[in-house]
C-alpha cells in the first residue's frame, strides 16, 4: 500500500500560490474584477473603514466597472439593493450606468430607486460628477420625472425628509408635471409656491392642520416631520402608539429623549410591540437589524425594552438556517474588527462593529446548530465557551468581549488539525487581512485547508469578507466560498453552498443570475 502520510504532505506542493498581498501587505489572494466588485457592491460602505477611506474605495469601484460589462454592474446594483440592502452602493452603480449610456439604466432604475431616500442619493451622486458627468442628462431626467410623477403621497412626504439634495431641490431640477390636482399642490407646497390647500392629500392636509391647531389628532406623517413642531411627551406616545415596527426599533432613543417611558404603560407597550412575533415576520427583521438596535440603544431606554429586543433576536432567527452536519465556525476577534462595520461616518457612525458582527454569526450558527465548534482567533485560537442554550445577545457579547491581537485566519485549521477535528462545513468571518502566517508559495490558510480535507475530504469553507476587499486567504474553487458582505441574505448562500446547491461561479453567480 502507499504510504499515505507521504503523499498527504506531497499533495501540498500543488496548491496555488499566493498572487498579490493585502493591505497589511502579506501574501493573499487576488479575485477576479467581477467578484471585487460583488464584494463592494454588497459590503461597500463608501465610509473610511479600519484599512480603506472612502475616497479609495469610490476610486476601486470606479476602476472595477470599467473591468467589467454593464450587464454585471447593472445586475449588482439590483442585487445589492434588493438582497443586500445597501443604499449608497446601488445608487452609485446606477449612476455609473447613467455615465456609460447603458441600456440596462432604466430597468435598473426602477428596481434600484425605490424610494424618496434612494433618489435622493442618485441624484446627489450623478450631480457631484464622482461617476464623470454633473448633469442629469434627459434620461435619467425622465425617469426621475416618473417617479415624482407616480410616487404615492407616502412615498413623497418620506422623501421629503432630508437635505443635500432635498426634495424640492431635485423637484426644481427637474420640473415633473403633475397630471393630479393633488400632485401639483403638494409640489407646490414643497417648493414653497402658493398652493391650493383643499387640493392638499389627505396626510399633509391633516399635517397642516396639525400645525394650526394642535388639538388635533396627531397626523400619519414621517415622524422627522413632527420633530419640528416641539411635542410633548403625551404626543411621542401616540406616535410610538401608532408607529410601525420599523419606526419604533429605529426611534428608541428618540423616545427616551421626549419622555415617553416615563409614561404610565408607555414601557410595557413599545416592548410588547418589538417582541410580537407577527409584527416581526410582518417587518421581514433580521437578527443584525435587533443587535443594532440592542447596541445603539441610550443608557436612558429602558431595560425591558433591551429586553424586549433580546426576545425579538431569537424569534428572528427563524431566518437562520439549521445546515447538515458538523459546523465550525472562527469568527475573527483581533484588533482590526473594532472597526465599525459600516465606516466611519463622524456622530452617524454605526455601534455595530466587524467583530460585533463575526460574534452574532457565531452565536445565531451555535443556537441553530447547538453541535457547532466556535474558534475565535486572533494571534492564536482563543478559548471562549459559549453554551448553546444561551441567548445569541449572551454569546455574542461574550465573543466580542474578546476583541485585540494580530491577525491569523490559518491558525482555527491548524489547531483543527493537531486535534483531527471531523467538520462538513467551516465559516470565517473576517476582515481577511491575516499576517501573523504570512509565507511564500500558498497561503497558510490554504496549506492548512488542504490538510484539512484529507481528513474531511467532503467538507467544505466559507469565508465572509466583513469589509470591502479585493483579496482572500483562501482562493475561489469548488469547495470554497468567498462572501462580501452581510445580511440573512449570507445566512441562505451558506446553507445552498453547503447543501450543494450553488453553481461553479458561487458568489458571482448569484449575482449573475439576477433576472
Amino acid at each position: 500500500m502507499a504510504n499515505l502520510q507521504l503523499f498527504q504532505a506531497f499533495k501540498g506542493k500543488f496548491l496555488p500560490a499566493a498572487d498579490t498581498v493585502n493591505a497589511e501587505q502579506a501574501p493573499a489572494y487576488a479575485m477576479s474584477a467581477r467578484h471585487q466588485l460583488a464584494q463592494y457592491a454588497a459590503t461597500g460602505c463608501l465610509h473610511a473603514t479600519y484599512y480603506a477611506n472612502a475616497e479609495a474605495q469610490l476610486e476601486t469601484v470606479l476602476a472595477l466597472c470599467e473591468q467589467v460589462d454593464t450587464a454585471f454592474i447593472a445586475k449588482a446594483a439590483v442585487y445589492c439593493r434588493e438582497r443586500g440592502y445597501m443604499k449608497d452602493m446601488p445608487a452609485l452603480l446606477t449612476a455609473v450606468l447613467v455615465a456609460k449610456g447603458a441600456d440596462e439604466l432604466a430597468p435598473v432604475f426602477k428596481r434600484v430607486i425605490k424610494n424618496g431616500k434612494m433618489l435622493r442619493n442618485f441624484v446627489q451622486i450623478v450631480r457631484s460628477g464622482a461617476v464623470g458627468r454633473k448633469s442629469l442628462g434627459s434620461r435619467p431626467k425622465k425617469l426621475v420625472q416618473h417617479w415624482l410623477n407616480h410616487a404615492t403621497e407616502a412615498q413623497l412626504l418620506s422623501a421629503a425628509v432630508g437635505n443635500v439634495p432635498s426634495l424640492a431641490d431635485v423637484v426644481k431640477m427637474v420640473h415633473p408635471k403633475p397630471a393630479d390636482a393633488w400632485r401639483a399642490a403638494f409640489f407646490a407646497w414643497l417648493i414653497g409656491k402658493p398652493f391650493d390647500a383643499e387640493a392638499l392629500p389627505p396626510q399633509l392636509k391633516a399635517f397642516e392642520a396639525y400645525k394650526r391647531d394642535r388639538m388635533q389628532p396627531v397626523p400619519d406623517v414621517p415622524f422627522q416631520m413632527l420633530t419640528a413642531l416641539e411635542l410633548g411627551a403625551e404626543e411621542w406616545a401616540r406616535i410610538a402608539a401608532n408607529g410601525g415596527w420599523q419606526m419604533v426599533r429605529m426611534n428608541l432613543n428618540t423616545f427616551a429623549r421626549h419622555g415617553v417611558y416615563a409614561l404610565p404603560g408607555m414601557t410595557e407597550l413599545i416592548a410588547d410591540k418589538l417582541r410580537d412575533a407577527d409584527a416581526i415576520a410582518k417587518a421581514g427583521v433580521f437578527p443584525y437589524q435587533l443587535m443594532a438596535a440592542y447596541k445603539a440603544a441610550s443608557e436612558d431606554v429602558p431595560l425591558a425594552i433591551r429586553n424586549a429586543l433580546q426576545d425579538a433576536l431569537e424569534i428572528a432567527l427563524v431566518n437562520v438556517p439549521e445546515i447538515a452536519g458538523r459546523v465550525v465556525v472562527c469568527p475573527d476577534v483581533s484588533g482590526s474588527m473594532q472597526s465599525p462595520v459600516s465606516g466611519y461616518r463622524g456622530t452617524a457612525t454605526s455601534a455595530m462593529r466587524c467583530i460585533d458582527v463575526a460574534a452574532l454569526v457565531a452565536a445565531a450558527m451555535l443556537r441553530k446548530n447547538p453541535d457547532a465548534l466556535v474558534m475565535p482567533f486572533e494571534r492564536m485560537v482563543v478559548d471562549c465557551p459559549l453554551n448553546a442554550r444561551d441567548t445569541v445577545m449572551t454569546n455574542a457579547q461574550k465573543l466580542a468581549a474578546i476583541g485585540g491581537g494580530g491577525t491569523n485566519c490559518s491558525s482555527p485549521l491548524v489547531l483543527m488539525n493537531q486535534k483531527a477535528v471531523k467538520a462538513d462545513l467551516v465559516i470565517f468571518v473576517s476582515d481577511n487581512e491575516s499576517w501573523v502566517d504570512a509565507k511564500a508559495g500558498a497561503s497558510a490558510t490554504m496549506e492548512a485547508w488542504a490538510a484539512f480535507k484529507v481528513r474531511n475530504p467532503a467538507a467544505r469553507l466559507v469565508c465572509i469578507d466583513c469589509t470591502p476587499n479585493g483579496t482572500s486567504q483562501a482562493c475561489e474553487r469548488g469547495d470554497v466560498l468567498n462572501i462580501g458582505g452581510f445580511s440573512d441574505e449570507v445566512f441562505k448562500i451558506i446553507a445552498a453552498f453547503a447543501a450543494g446547491q450553488l453553481g461553479a461561479a458561487h458568489w458571482v453567480g448569484e449575482i449573475e443570475a439576477v433576472s
